[in-house]
């Protein structure tokens, strides 16, 4: 707990360092205040909302920075390979890949950006009763990093299991003694979180002002899939019901899922009625490689890093223009022939190696290249950044948390994959992408999850909460009763009570 450490000494020295971002949303427009006595802090409305925004920034873990967890959740699951430039490019991608992952080989911001986000939302939390602000803002802010925090230890105890619990800054004596909860209490404050969270989070949001910020209907739908996680199918399913409506039309709290599936990959197209949580990013953020994936980085690193290697359009070609990258998360044969002929193909993969063999285009063979990339999220040459900083680095594409499609099918399946509404919620998904009902069964959920929501992050999970990653994953050396979770770096773990995950 080396980080943990780091952080919780911070409040005894009685300073706090308010980390902002520069995305393009109102909302995350906060002008940077700099480091400021603790105690002294959080004195009015515009200190407390400038605490919230850093607690809101480490959401930006999912698609900023070399170390996002879209690339990492890829790299383990049968959809993808690391991939990169050789076996070694992206260690930490490359061992949890291939299930050699270690102590040592695990990235320690897996574990310390997430608890980073909880020192801070428990910082918040500790300091907002005593602002000087109206009850119904600060009520508002409260449910947000209560919120918040749940998001993050959800991350922290599907990635690790077996992790410390702390909901308060702790003193000097108290960081040494730390020990790890039972993943049962974690999970029970994860739901009250959100479940005292909800009723002060606005059910509609002023995008002109607000846009990004967690809603009620953000909360719910986060409660509903912490629930199935947990087990409590029959309250998930209750949850998910009121977030996703009828299916097909638009719900109660205003999701809809989008008519067109290509629609969700235009670069452009924001917040719109099928994004339950999103996760923004910005091209003008100035994000150069002397603070990459830093809280003032706020460019899709996701997006470089999917993106074909050396990639170049032959003479008269008709291919899409696309910038080059460095070859992680290559498609694997497996899901190519799973979507091959499905309507989502062509927006989910591009087949780079059919396009080569027409003389379309050329690209540097990458490690474990199949010719086969993530279409959603491969950056076009007219996406690239005009602003300052590394090119690379400033994509703006947003990326999704929660989406409507996903927790129509989570309800389906917390329904136990019978009956006619989890027909109904499975049809709609297949319907809007022009494919003919199939019988509901937890087997057609879970398939329709993979091709749906292929790359984007929940495969893996997906896999594991199942049981079925010992299968799926056997040819890549996944281990029953080890590799459902990732080890605790080892930094983590010296001189502390902290105990390593079971047989690593």
């Amino acid at each position: 707990m080396k980080n943990i450490k780091n952080i919780m000494n911070a409040v005894i020295a009685l300073s706090v360092t308010i980390f902002m971002v520069s995305c393009s949303e109102d909302f995350l427009e906060v002008e940077p205040k700099g480091t400021t006595l603790e105690e002294n802090y959080y004195k009015n409305e515009a200190e407390a909302y400038s605490g919230l925004v850093a607690v809101y920034d480490v959401m930006g873990k999912q698609s900023r920075g070399f170390e996002n967890m879209l690339a990492l959740l890829n790299s383990g699951s049968d959809d993808h390979f690391a991939g990169g430039g050789n076996s070694s490019d992206g260690l930490q991608l490359q061992v949890f890949s291939n299930y050699t992952i270690s102590q040592s080989t695990v990235a320690t911001s897996y574990w310390s950006d997430f608890y980073q986000g909880i020192f801070r939302a428990n910082t918040l939390l500790i300091k907002l009763p005593n602002v000087d602000m109206p009850d119904a803002t600060k009520g508002r802010f409260t449910a947000e990093a209560k919120a918040l925090r749940a998001i993050y230890y959800f991350e922290l105890v599907r990635l690790f299991g077996n992790i410390p619990l702390i909901t308060a800054p702790l003193g000097t004596a108290e960081i040494y003694n730390v020990t790890q909860a039972d993943p049962n209490d974690v999970y029970a404050q994860i739901e009250t979180d959100l479940l005292e969270a909800i009723p002060d989070l606005p059910v509609t949001l002023d995008l002109e002002n607000e846009a990004g910020r967690l809603t009620r209907g953000a909360a719910k739908a986060l409660l509903g899939k912490v629930y199935l996680y947990h087990g409590k199918n029959s309250e998930a399913a209750a949850q998910l019901a009121e977030v996703n409506g009828t299916p097909g039309t638009t719900s109660s709290y205003g999701y809809k899922l989008l008519n067109n599936f290509s629609d969700l990959w235009i670069v452009s197209n924001n917040y719109h009625s099928e994004s339950i949580i999103e996760i923004a990013h910005t091209d003008q953020s100035n994000a150069d490689w002397g603070n990459w994936g830093w809280a003032n980085d706020e460019g899709n690193s996701f997006n470089v890093m999917v993106g074909p290697r050396g990639f170049a359009k032959n003479t008269g070609s008709t291919a899409p223009d696309y910038a080059a990258g460095w070859g992680f998360n290559v498609i694997t044969q497996s899901l190519f022939d799973a979507l091959n002929g499905d309507p989502r193909f062509d927006d989910t993969i591009e087949n780079l190696k059919a396009l080569k063999d027409a003389d379309q285009v050329q690209y540097t063979a990458g490690y474990q290249d199949t010719g086969y990339f993530l279409k959603k999220f491969m950056p076009l040459k007219t996406d690239q950044s005009t602003g300052g900083g590394a090119t690379v680095l400033n994509y703006k594409q947003h990326t999704y948390m929660m989406r409507l499609a996903d927790t129509y099918l989570l309800e389906a399946e917390a329904l136990g994959g019978t009956g006619s509404r989890a027909q109904a919620l499975l049809d709609a998904v297949r319907a809007r992408v022009g494919l003919p009902s199939v019988p509901v069964s937890l087997e057609a959920i879970w398939n329709e999850r993979r091709l749906e929501l292929a790359g984007e992050g929940h495969r893996w999970y997906d896999l594991v909460r199942t049981g079925r990653a010992a299968t799926a994953l056997a040819s890549r050396g996944f281990v029953s009763g080890k590799n459902e979770i990732l080890p605790i770096p080892l930094s983590e773990l010296e001189n502390t009570l902290l105990v390593q995950n079971p047989n690593y």
